[in-house]
């Protein structure tokens, strides 16, 4: 397994999505997802210059910081609000709330160890049942309420597309989300980045506006 060359793939891919979309290459950050590699492998990649890791649990991202440091974290799995007390001190985004509840408890968290939580809430464009993330009609109501909250920053929005080889359905998913994105940051300008896209459709993701792209299978194992 070639990591040094996995990740050179990744970021051309993502350089030559961004040029066809006539977009600076340098807007799109790569976050590395850690889920299924181990920490000799997660070191590996942050001696190679990657600067931003991602987990799905909680459990994982405790054991995993306490050894890899000096790197941004990133949240992107499903959230359990008992186990936020342990996201946030770590993190520096939280790309998957959904609810109000867990934007009340972030914002107290937060607020006890002093930061600014930046969040993005996480949209089920696709109305996929086994899909976390809340409908388009429920995002002004949930924008309107994280601003009433002073630790927390909602600073994008967040989709998974559906496992699918219709590259075309990935790409109206896609766009939906930057629509969403840009018609509500005239009014929360803070609303810039769009986390989408992962090892089977970053690159339509790039092509469609993403910001953040979300991807471990394709450095760690080379698919």
């Amino acid at each position: 397994m070639d990591l040094t060359q996995n990740l050179k793939n990744v970021k051309l891919k993502i350089e030559s999505a961004a040029k066809r979309a006539k977009r600076d290459p340098g807007s799109v950050k790569l976050i590395v997802v850690t889920k299924e590699a181990d920490a000799e492998a997660i070191e590996k990649v942050v001696k190679l210059g990657v600067q931003d890791l991602a987990e799905n649990y909680a459990q994982q991202l405790l054991q995993k910081s306490k050894v890899i440091k000096d790197v941004h974290w990133h949240f992107i799995g499903r959230i359990q609000t008992n186990k936020i007390k342990y996201i946030v001190p770590i993190c520096e985004y939280i790309h998957s709330v959904c609810r109000k509840e867990e934007l009340i408890i972030v914002d107290k968290i937060a607020s006890e160890h002093k930061k600014a939580q930046k969040v993005l809430i996480e949209i089920n464009i696709s109305h996929e049942e086994t899909k976390s993330g809340i409908d388009q009609s429920q995002l002004e109501e949930i924008l309107k309420f994280g601003s009433s909250l002073k630790n927390i920053k909602i600073v994008g929005l967040m989709t998974m597309a559906p496992f699918t080889k219709d590259f075309e359905q990935i790409r109206l998913i896609f766009r939906e989300l930057r629509k969403l994105r840009d018609f509500h940051r005239k009014v929360y300008p803070e609303l810039y980045h769009l986390s989408m896209g992962m090892t089977n459709d970053f690159e339509v993701a790039v092509e469609e506006g993403a910001t953040m792209v979300r991807i471990g299978r394709a450095i760690f194992k080379g698919e």
